[in-house]
Formats: C-alpha cells, sequence, structure tokens
C-alpha cells in the first residue's frame, strides 16, 4: 500500500542525474553509438573521441538529465569518472574473452558465485569468474592465471556449453589431425600411433600403463571409444571434450597449434606457405624425402594394393583437406590404369608437375597431408629442393636437374594432344575415350636417358600469331606438323625463326600423323632440308595409331636434348664450323686408316690377284665402307664439343684408335700374304 495520497515518486526524485560510461577495446563502435544517438543517423567520418554530451531531462523518458562518456583508455581510472553505470561495448565480429573478477571478498562473509553462475551460462563471452581479495592476497596469482589462459587457450572456439559439446569446427580440425596420425589408415591409433601423437605433440612419450588408463577412460565413458586396442576417432573427440570440460584446453590447444592452426581453428599461412626463396632461372623439385613421404601416403591410401587409387580411395586422400585440389583432368596428365584410376607412377608425376608449375600450391598440399610433422622437420620446404640457376649449367655442360619441361608446339589439329597422351602410354585407341571437358594442355611421365631417371613434362601450346614470354621458357621444343596436313609445317617454320632460330633452346620438329598418306607441304623447302638448313635432327615420323603403347623414342630424343642442350644445339655459327671441322678431321684420320693398312705393300698394280689388290678392294668395299660410314655416324653423333675439338686428350684418342685399326689391318695382310 502507498503511504499518503500524494503522487508515486519519480526516477527525478530520487536521482538527480545519470552518468553513463561506454568502455572497450579501440575500434569497437564506441564513438560511433553515442554520435549515431545524437544524430540519428550513422556517422561517416567518426572521431578518436566523442567528447562528454548531455541529454537534457525533457527529452528523456525519466525526466532525468544524463550524461554519456566515451572512456579512452589513456584517461583516469573509471571510478574517477563518478559512472552510475558502465556499458562494456564489444565487436560481436571480433569477441575478446571476459573474466567476471569479484574483489573485496574479505568484507563480506559470503560468496557471489551462486549469482554469477547462471550469467557466465548465458553468455559465452565469459570464460570464467573468480573471487578475490587484494587485501588477504586470495585468489590474485589464479586470476591473472586466468587471465592469460584466456587468450593463449580460449574456451570460445572450441567449446558450446549451452550444448555441452565441441563446436563443429573443432571436431573439424581434430578429425583431420586423427586422420594424419592415423599412419596405417585402419580408423584407429594404436599405441605406436599414440606414443608418436604425444611425443611431437608434448615431447614426451606415454607408458604403456598409461595409454591403457587413457583407454579405460574412454571405455568406461562410451562403448564404441577403442576398437581392435586402438582410440577410434570418436573416442578421440571424447577425450579432448572431457579435456575443455574440465579446465584443460590448453591441452587441446597444444595439439590444434601443433598440426598448424590459429585461434579461429584456421590453418595459419606460416604453416601452408612456408618461406621458400627461388632465385630466377632455377626451377622447383621434390627431393628424395619427399617422394618416399608421398610413396607412404599412397601405400596408406591404397587399401586394395593394386597400386592405383580408386575413386573413393582418392576421396578418402583428401579428407584431409578443406577441398578436393585435383580435377577430372589429372587422369589425362598422367599415367592412369585400364579403369583410369590414377597409377602410383602417375601419382609421383602429377606431385612433381605441381611442384613445378606452382611449387606454393605444393607447399600447401603438402600442409595438408601433414609433411611436417610426420616427416619431423620445420616446415614443407624441406621437401623442396631449388635447382641451381639453368647458365651454371650450360657452363658446366652438365644438369642435376630431374625434371624438364617440353613445350609442343602446332597448328590445331595437328597432333600435339596425340604426342602428350602417347608419353602416358596411351595409342589413338584410348585418346578417343577422351572427354573434351576432362582434356589436359600437360603430360608428364618418367623417360629414361642413360640409365638415369627422368621426369618429361609435356606442355601444349595454343596456335597463335607470337608466342608470348612465358611459352618461350621451356628446355627444348617440340614443334609438331601433320604429314598430311600441307599448311601444317609453315606454322612450325615461322616459330622456330620468330622465337627460336638464335636461341641456345634445342628443337626437335615431329612429323606427326605418319601412317597417313604424306603430302607435300606449302613451304619454300621441305621439313627435312629445313632440319639439314638449321643444323636440326630430322623430323621424326610419329604415330599414336598403334595396337599398342606409341613408340617413346622422341620423348627419349626430347630428354636427352634437354639434358645437353649445347651437344645437340649450339649457336649456329659455332655448330657450323664444329660440323665442318670435325669432317675434315674424320676424313684425315680415314685416309691415315688406309694409308696405315697397306703402307709396306709394294706391289702398284691392279690384277685384282695379288695382296695389294685384295686389300685394296677391301678397303673399298661395301662391308667396309657401311663399317666407315657408321664410324663417321657414331662420331658425329656423339657429344663431342669444341671444347673436345682442340683438346689433346681427344685426339690422343683419336691417335690410339687409329694405330689399333692399323695394328689389325696389317695382321689380315699378314694372313692374306701367308694364305697367297
Amino acid at each position: 500500500m502507498r503511504a499518503g495520497g500524494g503522487r508515486p515518486p519519480r526516477a527525478a526524485d530520487m536521482k538527480k542525474d545519470v552518468r553513463i560510461l561506454l568502455v572497450g577495446e579501440p575500434r569497437v563502435g564506441k564513438t560511433s553509438l553515442i554520435m549515431s544517438l545524437v544524430s540519428e543517423e550513422f556517422p561517416e567520418e567518426v572521431p578518436p573521441r566523442a567528447e562528454e554530451i548531455t541529454i537534457p531531462a525533457d527529452v528523456t523518458p525519466e525526466r532525468v538529465p544524463t550524461h554519456i562518456v566515451d572512456y579512452s583508455g589513456n584517461e583516469y581510472p573509471l571510478v574517477d569518472e563518478g559512472a552510475n553505470v558502465i556499458c562494456i561495448v564489444y565487436a560481436v565480429n571480433n569477441k575478446l574473452p571476459l573474466i567476471l573478477v569479484g574483489n573485496k571478498s574479505d568484507l563480506v562473509e559470503y560468496s557471489s558465485m551462486e549469482t554469477i553462475l547462471p550469467i557466465m551460462n548465458q553468455y559465452t563471452e565469459i570464460e570464467t569468474c573468480v573471487e578475490c581479495s587484494a587485501k588477504n592476497l586470495k585468489n590474485i596469482s589464479e586470476l591473472f592465471y586466468y587471465a592469460q589462459k584466456a587468450v593463449l587457450h580460449p574456451t570460445g572456439p572450441l567449446y558450446c556449453p549451452e550444448e555441452k559439446e565441441m563446436k563443429p569446427a573443432c571436431i573439424k580440425a581434430l578429425t583431420r589431425i586423427f586422420k594424419i596420425s592415423d599412419q596405417d589408415n585402419d580408423g584407429t591409433l594404436n599405441d605406436a600411433e599414440l606414443n608418436f601423437f604425444q611425443r611431437i605433440c608434448f615431447n614426451t612419450p606415454l607408458a604403456p600403463q598409461a595409454l591403457e588408463d587413457v583407454k579405460n577412460v574412454v571405455r568406461k565413458h562410451i562403448s564404441d571409444g577403442v576398437a581392435d586396442s586402438g582410440l577410434t576417432l570418436k573416442g578421440f573427440l571424447f577425450l579432448h571434450t572431457l579435456f575443455i570440460q574440465r579446465g584443460r584446453h590448453e591441452t587441446t590447444w597444444t595439439v590444434l597449434r601443433r598440426f598448424g592452426y590459429d585461434d579461429d581453428l584456421d590453418l595459419t599461412p606460416e604453416y601452408l606457405f612456408p618461406l621458400l626463396k627461388i632465385p630466377p632461372d632455377c626451377t622447383t623439385e621434390l627431393n628424395h624425402h619427399a617422394y618416399l613421404f608421398l610413396q607412404s601416403t599412397f601405400d596408406k591410401h591404397d587399401l586394395d594394393r593394386d597400386c592405383a587409387l580408386s575413386p573413393d580411395e582418392l576421396k578418402d586422400l583428401f579428407k584431409v583437406f578443406p577441398y578436393i585440389p585435383w580435377g577430372p583432368d589429372v587422369n589425362n596428365t598422367v599415367c592412369t590404369n585400364e579403369r583410369g584410376w590414377i597409377t602410383y607412377q602417375g601419382f609421383l608425376s602429377q606431385w612433381t608437375l605441381t611442384t613445378y608449375l606452382d611449387v606454393q600450391r605444393c607447399l600447401e598440399y603438402l600442409g595438408y597431408l601433414g609433411y611436417s610433422i610426420l616427416t619431423e622437420q620445420e616446415s614443407q620446404a624441406s621437401a623442396i629442393t631449388v635447382t641451381r640457376d639453368k647458365k651454371i649449367d650450360l657452363q658446366k655442360k652438365q644438369t642435376q636437374r630431374n625434371v624438364f619441361r617440353c613445350n609442343v608446339i602446332g597448328v590445331k589439329n595437328c597432333g600435339k594432344s596425340g604426342v602428350l597422351q602417347a608419353l602416358l602410354g596411351r595409342n589413338l585407341m584410348r585418346q578417343k575415350k577422351i572427354r573434351e571437358d576432362h582434356k589436359s594442355y600437360y603430360a608428364i611421365n618418367t623417360v629414361y636417358v642413360y640409365g638415369q631417371e627422368k621426369y618429361l613434362l609435356l606442355h601444349d601450346i595454343s596456335e597463335s600469331e607470337f608466342l608470348t614470354e612465358a611459352e618461350i621458357i621451356c628446355d627444348v621444343v617440340c614443334l609438331v606438323y601433320d604429314v598430311s596436313n600441307p599448311k601444317s609445317f609453315e606454322y612450325c617454320a615461322r616459330i622456330f625463326k620468330q622465337h627460336f632460330m638464335d636461341s641456345r633452346i634445342p628443337c626437335l620438329i615431329v612429323a606427326a600423323k605418319s601412317d597417313l598418306h604424306e603430302v607435300k607441304q606449302e613451304y619454300s623447302i621441305s621439313p627435312t632440308d629445313f632440319c639439314r638448313k638449321h643444323k636440326m635432327p630430322p623430323p621424326q615420323a610419329f604415330t599414336c595409331n598403334t595396337a599398342d603403347a606409341p613408340s617413346k623414342d622422341i620423348f627419349v630424343k626430347l630428354t636427352t636434348m634437354a639434358m645437353y642442350p649445347e651437344d645437340h644445339y649450339r649457336d649456329r655459327l659455332s655448330r657450323d664450323m664444329g660440323h665442318t671441322d670435325r669432317i675434315e678431321n674424320l676424313r684425315k684420320i680415314w685416309v691415315f686408316l688406309k694409308t696405315a693398312f697397306h703402307a709396306r705393300l709394294r706391289c702398284m698394280c691392279t690384277c685384282n690377284r695379288c695382296t695389294f689388290c685384295i686389300c685394296q678392294n677391301f678397303l673399298n668395299s661395301d662391308l667396309l665402307q657401311s663399317v666407315k660410314n657408321k664410324i663417321f655416324t657414331a662420331v658425329l653423333n656423339r657429344h663431342v664439343t669444341q671444347a673436345d675439338l682442340k683438346s689433346s686428350t681427344f685426339w690422343l684418342r683419336a691417335s690410339f684408335g687409329a694405330t689399333v685399326f692399323a695394328v689389325l689391318g696389317f695382321a689380315m695382310y699378314k694372313a692374306l700374304l701367308k694364305q697367297r
């Protein structure tokens, strides 16, 4: 009941004015709120801080003058502001963890936790609540420990208190970690895998009894958390839920950060893209350790042991990726089996291709697979070899590279795609089954040169009037023309003259579709004469219209030319002079051999019956001429440089060979003489 018959008391009667203080981190919008209230519209330009404003009593519902203060962190403590109420402002897109601190607990004999706990459960931003006393030193160190923990190991990204379960992003991250750690891909973490996981995350293994205790805890709470003495994915997730519920967030965060995650449960750029310096004219390749890792990755997912990854097996491999990195064109870029599944060799080839063309993407992919963790390396950069400058290779006349790029150039429909697919062992019949939208402009496979395994990477260059600088950069050029198309060769000749005639990049002309009727090319000279004029190997006949896999001869030749560019394609003037000198020197050697063969014979008649005539006929016989031509060809085609022709060692070897030939010839003469 009301005392007396007067009007009810108003707020103005109880309080003369209200002072509101807005606090919060910089740039959360405190000033914008005040200015929007005053102007009734969002301000386009916001000052660093709003001046204190006063709202008259007649415009407030309670008829009380109201003062609004925009608090700046550089000002005096909050108590000096004389605030009646404090509004804590935060940006919902960038929440900070909050800790409620109940101080001066020494002044009361009760706890406020019963009042605070419902508030904590309602607002997930509140990490914890601590009652303390500065006077009695109660919970002082605990306060700052929890504050530090709230920053380093926040609960928000991991756990939903309302649902009492981990958030989807946390489950997704921990599932990836489980799959990486399950190295035999059997769906459980056995003792060896758990020990490895424990060691790489916490730098200490678990004792056998400790391992058993962990599994017993899981068995006690969920039925399918342990299977075949191994921890299942459900058991793994349950353990981390238990850690979080018991306030041991740091355990889960240590695991997450070891596997590259940040506070938002995204993989960090530093983890996915470690620093890797690549100087100009250098290429990137996978090293031996990377290939071993990829081999184990392939074996892990090749469950049926058929040396190929089925679509389901490939999908399982990519479950640790945020997206599927390979499209259907990959199956036409590398080797596959008869069912179109990527083989072991094709798997390694695709990784080699990615490393060569886009090393940053390769580092990203290796990061998703957990390369640095499983190999215990600092980063994925340890998987990459940066080759030396190509100019050094040319100077030393040898290369340390294992991957060579060949640009395949020609008009449309000249047979370039056939060349690419032939590298993968596919004849015309198999090529016809390739869908148009699944075609690839790249093909890569291994080629053996002098017993060494190398990777040849073919790139189909689209027809254009002029090539870009990127389309010129390669180790060897394959100029393809269609023998059945009279207008096909002209483009090859024009591109060669525009871009490669004066370069040191070796070129090979391929006469594609050689199984068809060959027509005369509409060009000033024939392809054969063109090659002879420019000191190039003759056109290589090629067809993929075969019963079995097409011949790989041109790929061996292209790889050899890429490995030894100076031996196959020098500067035109030097090559011309070297070729002439070599022929002249060989002619002198042959004359010397003939002279040495019958130097001591006296008879100079032409009776065809004496020893001299028999020897002379033998020297001029088709058999010996054939041998001579083979010797010339062998010497001319071997890798003899200009330096060799000027070297005393080379001529010493040649002289020794000539002497041996002369001795053998004289022995034959003696044998014939005795027979006579």
